[in-house]
């Protein structure tokens, strides 16, 4: 069964192969990880579970269900359980690592720098969703450290996202993409893959 899975998937690997070529793919390792991707895009979509230090577990409770949204799952007097769009998020209590730094890391050199946490979750939306997102969270005075804004403007990954800080200081992430087929995409072109790693 498995000789058989790899022998279907052969033709689509060998286009990218030759695109790639005729692209100038700029080394091994992106075009290896263009065929992974290739090889696995049909992965079917599951849950996440996702568990994140809090401060306050009851300050935590009202922003993730009145502000966000969220349908509250289990809890304890050290831990709450939240259902995120479908997704498990679980908020511990720990306030030391909550209120430790969140370094970040400079992203998005051919628009305005920005400096993007590296510590971040969220949720990738429909973009009629994303905008009523933005709108709602606007309402409830809820402000934005990056964005809304849109990213790799004409490019593989075009998104629109918006980052904000729930009351502890983790980091949340909004994004909806212009091509939502083009999520894991990788950049195919030298064009694409230097105009978001270049010097500025």
């Amino acid at each position: 069964m498995l000789k058989k899975v790899v022998e279907t998937k052969r033709p689509v690997i060998m286009t990218m192969k030759t695109m790639a070529v005729q692209c100038g793919i700029l080394n091994k390792a992106i075009l290896e990880n263009c065929l992974t991707h290739t090889r696995y895009q049909k992965m079917e979509s599951k849950p996440f579970h996702l568990a994140f230090p809090v401060a306050d577990l009851e300050e935590t409770r009202q922003f993730y269900c009145n502000v966000i949204g969220c349908q509250e799952g289990r809890s304890t007097d050290l831990w709450i359980d939240f259902n995120l769009y479908g997704n498990s998020i679980s908020a511990y209590l720990h306030p030391g690592e909550a209120t430790r730094h969140i370094p970040d890391n400079h992203v998005d050199r051919d628009q305005t720098p920005l400096n993007i946490p590296v510590r971040h979750f969220g949720v990738i939306l429909e973009w009629d969703e994303w905008e009523s997102l933005v709108e709602r969270l606007r309402n409830k005075g809820i402000k934005f450290t990056i964005g809304p804004r849109v990213r790799f403007v004409g490019k593989i990954g075009e998104q629109g996202t918006i980052y904000f800080n729930d009351p502890c200081g983790n980091v949340l992430e909004f994004k909806a993409f212009k091509n939502r087929d083009q999520m894991f995409q990788p950049f195919t072109e030298i064009k694409d893959f230097e105009a978001v790693v270049m010097q500025q």
